[in-house]
């Protein structure tokens, strides 16, 4: 995959720009080494939740801003930020367009091929963040929490020469609720995409990247760059896949390592 680096659209979701969970750099490593026409940013990228509850910014989300205005400033890449349930106080100034390459929007219709995909970021059929917001609230503090003794469990890890191991994600795969969740959003937002006269929908919000087939309906998540440390890519023909940033493999390279899966 190291051989084609300039895509015609890159969609990127859930950094969470302002938390300790955020990988910043990683995120900016891959802006760095990839280019594209289009770079969606597809909700979550600044977590404004946590900014106000006392999240800090570091130099390293800032240099994620420095990629993309070098994005824009060198490949002409035009920037399409679409607003999420963290990044909520975009709805403030949106739709906002900032010259001929940066536009803030609530959703977008892309163009690929011979087919169009609806883009939201996906918190639209999330009852919880939509009308119960103080729950929302109180279940990002818990994930939070998560990643906070997830951060110590695989220092341990690594002491031990053992792999990254995701206790959220396991978490998900295993309690039967948050299965059954992840399913019918899919389901939704493909519904959605047909209603939208399109052939698919590609979102985020979940964290859990995907590409799957619903009868005609393609269903596509970006994941998140918390853990997953995911992005969609659309080469110049109309496909699509999954590009996985790895650290295993940064540490056997000079450079950033990724891998398509």
């Amino acid at each position: 995959m190291k051989n084609n680096t300039h895509f015609r659209t890159i969609v990127i979701s859930d950094v969470h720009l302002g938390t300790s969970g955020s990988k910043a750099k990683e995120v900016t490593d891959f802006l760095k080494y990839y280019s594209c026409q289009k770079l969606i940013l597809n909700g979550d990228i600044i977590d404004g939740w946590q900014l106000r509850r006392g999240g800090e910014w570091k130099k390293k989300h800032t240099a994620f801003w420095r990629a993309v205005l070098k994005a824009m400033d060198r490949h002409d890449t035009r920037v399409i930020y679409l607003r999420g349930n963290h990044d909520d106080f975009l709805d403030q100034i949106m739709p906002l367009k900032l010259g001929k390459f940066f536009s803030i929007r609530k959703d977008y219709v892309l163009n690929s091929g011979e087919k169009k995909f609806y883009i939201t970021h996906g918190d639209v059929f999330d009852t919880i963040t939509t009308q119960m917001k103080w729950l929302a609230y109180l279940g990002d503090i818990g994930y939070t929490f998560l990643l906070w003794v997830n951060k110590f469990y695989n220092n341990y890890r690594a002491w031990r020469g053992l792999s990254y191991y995701s206790l959220s994600q396991k978490i998900k795969s295993r309690v039967k609720q948050a299965v059954s969740y992840i399913s019918d959003f899919e389901e939704k937002l493909t519904e959605l995409a047909k209603a939208r006269n399109c052939d698919g929908v590609i979102c985020g919000h979940i964290h859990q990247p995907a590409i799957r087939q619903f009868g005609e309906l393609i269903y596509m998540n970006s994941g998140d760059w918390v853990e997953s440390l995911s992005a969609l890519v659309e080469d110049h023909d109309g496909n699509w896949n999954l590009l996985y940033y790895s650290t295993e493999l940064e540490k056997a390279e000079s450079q950033p390592a990724f891998y398509q899966a």
